[in-house]
């Protein structure tokens, strides 16, 4: 079995941790407010906001941000604001609503990944992946001398025993307080060398995939395509050990209690309701309760797939756009407004997570969340990518 990780030397805040942390770029992405908050909070301290160009920006300014990005991480790096950590992996609990979820951050090896349909490898992209989404998290990564990621893999580990051997360790707590916006509670333990050692080896479980992305699957694909333009540039000798080549990420049991796999229903904006609700209803057999359509289809793959096909086809005819919307409260919200329908798509099984993704298929994109949006991995530990 391929080892597909790496222990690495981590980086931390050394103090200020409130408002060090904020959550993924690629959450509220059309609530600015959300973000003129945590501006607002941030204010003049050390803060991964300064290393991250939200997507709710995205085509503003682009290029002055990226640039600005790479000038704050080199600004943390010469004012001392980070603390650089032996080598070692880090154990997080974090509280949401569901539970605390326990991750184990470490490095995946991206020459072990890949997002290419048919591809078998240890560590796969769990959706599908919009090349045209990648540009600006790719430049994000060019020149830059970190990064601190968002991105959650699944193992899988019905038995947990990685989880249940750090518990039983005395661990140096590194961090512990609550995240901005109401993100739940983050408590961080330092694993050093030689137990992380013995762990990595325990999240190597048999099966394929071995690894999967749970969440931020775009900025894994980004990782991987930098590494690839990269590696043309790069003597032999260093192919195996440059920084870019590697990507921390936290890994999260499959079966941990607190993960809890919820729908991404689809939102119909801009169109005739009626013709739209008439469409879907004569290709599937639905319930309809006011403006939203509840089709008989699996959960899973296969429901979301003939889903995005009938909403494309009647877009392509019919004009209009197609949203993705979390809750069902919200979906009904949103579907009662004018020129709106909804779809409910029903919460796919954590069984069916790993088995749908053998002979390297994936799942449509936006299947599933893994929780609310407040429930995302926040930005708080990074590593060093570039040897400058």
């Amino acid at each position: 079995m391929k080892n597909c990780l790496r222990i690495p030397r981590v980086l931390i805040p050394r103090d200020g941790f409130e408002k060090w942390a904020v959550i993924a770029c690629d959450q509220f992405t059309t609530d600015r407010e959300y973000w003129k908050r945590v501006e607002q909070c941030v204010a003049d301290a050390p803060s991964t906001l300064r290393f991250i160009l939200p997507e709710v920006y995205l085509g503003e300014e682009d290029e002055e941000r990226i640039a600005a990005i790479r000038e704050n991480m080199y600004a943390a790096l010469e004012e001392d604001q980070l603390s650089k950590l032996t080598r070692g992996l880090v154990f997080t609990e974090r509280t949401t609503r569901t539970g605390i979820r326990r991750g184990i951050l470490a490095c995946i090896d991206l020459e072990e990944y890949s997002a290419e349909k048919g591809v078998v490898a240890p560590i796969r992209a769990s959706e599908e992946v919009v090349p045209a989404r990648l540009a600006p998290r790719i430049e994000e990564r060019r020149k830059a001398p970190l990064e601190f990621p968002h991105a959650v893999l699944f193992y899988h580990d019905k038995k947990d025993r990685a989880v249940k051997m750090l518990l039983r360790e005395e661990l140096e707590q590194l961090y512990d307080f609550d995240l901005m916006e109401g993100g739940g509670h983050l408590t961080g333990w330092f694993v050093p060398q030689l137990l992380a050692e013995e762990i990595v080896q325990l999240l190597h479980t048999r099966g394929e995939p071995t690894f999967a992305v749970a969440d931020g699957n775009h900025s894994v694909a980004a990782a991987k395509a930098y590494w690839e333009e990269l590696k043309p540039t790069l003597k032999k000798e260093e192919l195996s050990r440059h920084p870019a080549r590697f990507m921390l990420t936290e890994l999260v049991n499959l079966y941990d209690p607190a993960i809890v796999f919820y729908p991404i229903h689809r939102l119909m904006k801009e169109v005739e309701t009626e013709a739209f609700c008439d469409f879907f209803m004569k290709n599937v057999k639905c319930r309809r309760e006011g403006n939203v359509l509840i089709p008989a289809l699996p959960a899973g793959a296969e429901g979301v797939r003939r889903t995005d096909e009938l909403c494309e086809a009647f877009v392509r005819v019919n004009g209009g756009t197609i949203d993705y919307v979390h809750g069902d409260k919200e979906l009904a919200r949103r579907a009662a407004e004018e020129g709106c329908a909804g779809v409910k798509l029903a919460a796919m099984e954590k069984g069916d997570f790993f088995p749908a993704l053998k002979e390297g298929d994936s799942f449509p994109k936006k299947t599933f969340s893994l929780g609310e949006a407040k429930e995302k991995r926040y930005y708080l530990e990074g590593r060093e990518i570039s040897y400058d």
